[in-house]
Order: C-alpha cells, then structure tokens, then sequence
C-alpha cells in the first residue's frame, strides 16, 4: 500500500517514471485489498522486462547497423583495390605481345646502327609498361625453378627431366600475374616428371 501524506524518495520516482498514468492512478487510490499492491508489482515487473528486452534489441541493431558498416568499407576498399582488374586483364596481351617481340628481335639486328634505336624504344616501353604495372600493384608470378602451386600456376605439359625434382616448373610459356593478392592470370608453364 502506497502512502499519499509520505513524500516519495528520488529512488521510487525515478522507477515510476515511464509506467502508464493508469497504475499509477490504482497506486495512489486507497486500497482495500493486497491483490492491487501485487497489480503494480506485476506491473512494473513486466515492464523492466520490457525495458531489458528493448535494451538487447538496441544492443543487436547497433552491433547490426557495425557489422554491415564494417562489410560496406570493405566493399568499397576492395572496389578501389581491384578496380583495374578488367582493364589489367585486357592490357596483358599487349604486354604478351610486346615482350615476344622483344624476343623475336634477332641479335643482328640488336647490332645494326639502324635498328638499335627502334630496338631501345621497343625495350624502354616494356619497362615503362611493367613499371605502370607495378604502380598499381600488377606483378608479375615468379614460376621457372619453383615447385608447382596451383593456386598461381597452370600445368600445360609435363617433361620428362633428370635435372629437376617432379613437380618443378622447368618452362614458362606464359606469364602469370597477380593484382595485389588476388591472381589475375595464371602462369601457364611445363613442369618436370621423372623420365620413363
């Protein structure tokens, strides 16, 4: 039974605050049975529970609204990451092209005064183009001398070889690369087999 002559303490009023005007009303009647004072015990009981199960609501849609923050900033690291991939992938079969021109160049004609400068150039712009690639964390995968990984490499035949260890890459017929850590194109290689 709830007092109207005692003033209530900050406690009490506090914990009242919030609870619907109509217990309230019931609090403050004159009450004749014990069955009102249990009325206002449930009351308020169920309605901490309330409060608790609003407060773990917040907690979820907080950490919620976090997780999908922290995916979005990593979308958006990973657009600015890979954003050349497509463009990478299609300039590598220039720089196929140009490094088996380079390649083609017979040495008489590296010797040739005439031909030096063409050849130079032709040198200075595969430079130039790994160097633009570097610059955006294009490189190129290290294959001949190392074991198999397929992961970065791609089988196209098997020699037989009593110089290496089975599984050795011994030929690269054409280069793989990376764009940061993801592969842009596999290595396609020969890899050693013990002679039969």
């Amino acid at each position: 039974m709830i007092d109207n002559d005692k003033p209530h303490d900050e406690a009490a009023e506090a914990e009242l605050k919030g609870v619907p005007e109509e217990f309230l009303e019931d609090a403050d009647a004159p009450d004749g049975e014990d069955g009102e004072e249990d009325d206002l015990s449930e009351a308020l009981e169920s309605l901490r529970r309330d409060l608790e199960e609003s407060k773990q609501e917040t907690l979820y849609a907080k950490a919620e609204t976090q997780n999908v923050r922290r995916r979005m900033e990593k979308d958006v690291a990973d657009a600015r990451a890979y954003a050349a991939t497509g463009f990478a992938r299609d300039v590598l079969s220039v720089a196929d092209n140009l490094s088996r021109a380079i390649e083609a160049i017979p040495e008489s004609l590296r010797e040739d005064e005439k031909m030096k400068g063409l050849v130079t150039g032709i040198e200075a712009t595969q430079r130039e183009l790994e160097k633009v690639f570097k610059s955006h964390g294009i490189e190129r995968v290290a294959a001949v001398g190392l074991p198999l990984d397929p992961n970065q490499h791609q089988a196209m035949l098997e020699v037989p070889s009593d110089e290496h260890e089975p599984g050795t890459i011994i030929q690269e017929m054409q280069a793989g690369w990376m764009i940061k850590d993801r592969l842009l194109r596999p290595a396609m290689v020969g890899v050693a087999k013990k002679p039969d």
